[in-house]
Parts: structure tokens; sequence; C-alpha cells
């Protein structure tokens, strides 16, 4: 590394590793330059593996704090695009906080599966990741936060990892289907066609997870389960891995009748974001009250992820910022 001062301009160098590292920080055609230089006014030239980062004093440390955790990363095999930038150069700036401060590819290092097409599943923040290490900890575990932080796709991918670990028997997924009752009777079909639409998003989730053929295999032997919500009534779950999805537009009772369905040896994750309930205006939503009813219960974890934890394209970020904006300025009117 060097450094060169000069009244008007402060320049630094760093040195990348070897070429397939570079290529995974630089981007295609520099896209990921080309993005981190379209936020600053700073400049940033690469020649090989070399980055030269010129501008004031105070831009390029914070670009240097950015490349060397990026770096990092690059080489833990992270694949570096702007959602991993965005978020790391959120996390940099910092610096009064220990997360500031945390080594992003030691912390975020471990590969929690690799699915039938090679791709590594990995915590991407360090919401993820304290979301990952409660759900190997606690017997149940709440996962609340806005859509964009892998609650669910975590969840699933820990599920798998227990059925094949053999400390769970089987995985059910499920979710309320809201539509229920008289508008779900004027789709066409049986009950199952009707509310496939509603469970659509855990399907997915399982073919990417364990690819289309070994999904199907499994559900085909009722090793997973996709259900509404509705057909948790009335069962005892034992040594099964029990994901609750949506689990906003839950009633009171419908919360209460799930969480009794756990038996031995299972583990269940509720996941859901309290800002999106789709219940009537006078119905409680079973999560927000969940959260505030067990509080403090050993054995039982809530945890909260951010917009800092959207993975997504960084404008979901701050589309998420502005509809809280918006709801904060209604409610403070009204």
């Amino acid at each position: 590394m060097d450094k060169t001062l000069t009244t008007t301009n402060y320049e630094t160098r760093l040195t990348v590793g070897s070429n397939g590292e570079a290529v995974n920080l630089f981007g295609h055609q520099d896209e990921n330059l080309k993005f981190i230089e379209s936020h600053t006014s700073a400049r940033i030239v690469a020649r090989g593996n070399e980055l030269t980062l010129s501008g004031t004093r105070q831009e390029v440390e914070e670009l240097e704090r950015l490349f060397r955790q990026l770096i990092k990363l690059a080489r833990s095999g992270t694949t570096i695009n702007t959602a991993t930038i965005n978020y790391t150069w959120n996390l940099v700036r910092r610096q009064d906080d220990m997360a500031g401060k945390t080594d992003l590819a030691q912390a975020l290092g471990e590969v929690l599966y690799v699915t039938p097409r090679g791709k590594q599943i990995r915590p991407k923040t360090l919401g993820q990741l304290r979301y990952v290490q409660a759900m190997r900890r606690y017997d149940i575990v709440f996962g609340i936060g806005p859509a964009g932080t892998g609650k669910t796709y975590l969840a699933v991918v820990m599920a798998v990892n227990a059925l094949r670990s053999r400390s769970v028997e089987r995985i059910i997924l499920a979710r309320p289907a809201v539509e229920a009752g008289e508008k779900l009777g004027f789709l066409p079909g049986d009950l199952q066609e009707k509310v496939n639409p509603y469970l659509r998003p855990l399907y997915d989730g399982l073919y990417d997870i364990l690819g289309m053929e070994t999904a199907q295999k499994y559900m085909e032997k009722n090793i997973i389960e996709v259900a509404p919500l509705a057909y948790m009534r009335g069962r005892t779950l034992d040594d099964a891995f029990i994901i609750l999805d949506e689990a906003q537009n839950t009633t009171s009772e419908q919360m209460k009748m799930f969480l009794t369905r756990i038996g031995f040896g299972s583990r269940a994750v509720i996941t859901g974001d309290v800002t999106q309930v789709d219940l009537p205006r006078d119905t409680t939503s079973g999560l927000v009250e969940a959260q505030q009813i067990l509080r403090g219960i050993d054995g039982i974890a809530i945890e909260y992820l951010t917009e800092a934890d959207v993975v997504r394209h960084p404008l979901v970020q701050e589309i998420i910022k502005a509809y809280e904006r918006s709801d904060r300025m209604c409610h403070g009117s009204g």
C-alpha cells in the first residue's frame, strides 16, 4: 500500500490478490467499480491487480476501508455485487459501532449449504448471521423483518441441513391463506389447487435449494410437506422442522394453535413482516401479539432484521425506507 498526500489530493494504492479475486471485485467490465465511483466524488483507477483511490482524505480513507472489506470477501469466495457493496459500505460508515469494525469475511465466511448447481449459501449480513445462529441454538425462533432479508430462504436452508443431519425426520412449511373462505371458493380447481398460489414462494425456495427432482421426491414421500396453516389444526408434530411463513397474516387464535402443535424433537421458525399485515383492520395479527407475549421466555428467540439486511437490489432498501417514512408521517398526522 502506498499513500501520497498533496494540498489538493489524497491518494492510496491497494493491491488485490489473484486475477480471479480482481475479476470478482471489479465486476463484469468494471461494473462494481463504476457503481462505487457513482456514489462518491473520489476517483478510482484499476490497473491490473492494483487500485488507486484519490480524492479528499475523508473520501479516500472511507473507500480504503470499503475495499479492504471487499477484498477479504472476494478472497473468501463471496460474490461481490451491488447488494454486497451497498451493505458493506453502510457498515464501514458506522465507525462508532462495533459493526463498523467487524471483519465481514471472517464473520460471514461459513458456507451454510451448497445447492445442486454449486451455489454457495452463506449469511450475507450480520443480521442474517445472528438469525442463523439463533436457529441453531433455540427450538423456536421468530424472524421478523421486511421483504428481501432472507427470512424464509435461510429458514428453509437450516431445515434442509437439519433433515440431512437426521436431527429431524421431516420438514413442514406452512403459510396462512388469507383469502381462505368465500373468496377462495371462486377460484377454479380442488382445495390444493386453490391454495397453491399462496404456497408458491415456499415451493420456489425448495426447488432452488434442493433441486426440483429431489424436492418433489421428498414431497411424494411426505418427508417434506407444504401446506396451508389450516392443515396444522388437530395435529401434533414430533421430530419435525416447521416453518410458518407470512406469519403476520395469522390471527391470534391461529398463532396459538400453531405454536401448540409443536411436539418432541421439533423446531419451529416463524417468519413475517409486521408492517405488511393483510388481515381485516379489526383483526389482531398473531405475529404482532406473539412477539409481545413470548418475549423473555427461555428457548424462544426473536430476531429482528431491518432494511440494512436486505440483500436484493440496493433500491429495495430505499423503497423500504421511503414507505417507513410515509407510514410515520401518516401516523403522526392522524
